[in-house]
């Protein structure tokens, strides 16, 4: 499913996007200034900034770039209930990986990986917890092309955070649970069943 205003799904994400490019330029003239001081130190107070600067900040031009491709896929795939709820969506999946990666990771932790996985997970579990044959059939096209990813969930490269990967996968399948039941909260009761000639049990 595509998002309500294609057009306004892609000028965000395009905008995010050159945000974080826009960031990468600065870090880079600045001698790595923003990295230092925006990344995640796990397990310390003055780490905890980070939780909310690591994912717009990247180590190196090679590391946004590789980012680039699902972050502007799956984050436009992701507005399909609006912007709204994808602002909801997004922030919970980004806290949850930060806080997960705060925890748990050995290491200072940057870059939007985090969140991108948390979409991929909620793009994939949306349609089954809303019971939606479209978002279903949506989310097996996505797993097709895109499923190999999920494998960065697993601790494999120790320069790569699975920390971050796992808990912005945990977001995004908390995101997907609550966005399904806000939906049927606000669609209502199901219509009664029909009896024979007449309403009845």
């Amino acid at each position: 499913m595509l998002p309500p205003s294609p057009r306004t799904a892609a000028a965000i994400m395009l905008l995010f996007t050159a945000f974080l490019y826009l960031a990468e330029v600065v870090d880079q003239a600045s001698g790595n200034a923003l990295d230092y001081a925006g990344v995640i130190v796990p397990r310390s107070v003055d780490g905890l900034t980070g939780i909310i600067t690591a994912p717009l900040l990247h180590g190196s031009w090679d590391h946004l770039i590789s980012n680039t491709l699902p972050f502007l896929v799956f984050g436009f795939l992701a507005m399909a209930g609006g912007t709204a709820q994808w602002f909801m969506v997004t922030a919970l999946i980004w806290v949850t990986s930060g806080i997960g990666v705060w925890l748990i990771s050995p290491a200072p932790v940057l870059g939007v990986s985090g969140v991108i996985f948390g979409w991929f997970l909620f793009l994939l579990a949306r349609g089954f917890f809303a019971r939606s044959l479209r978002q279903i059939l949506v989310a097996v096209v996505l797993f097709a092309i895109y499923g190999g990813i999920l494998w960065g969930v697993l601790p494999s490269n120790p320069m790569v955070s699975w920390q971050a990967h796992l808990f912005g996968a945990l977001g995004g399948l908390l995101a997907a649970s609550i966005v399904a039941k806000a939906d049927r909260r606000v669609a209502g009761p199901p219509p009664p069943v029909l009896n024979g000639g007449g309403l009845g049990a």
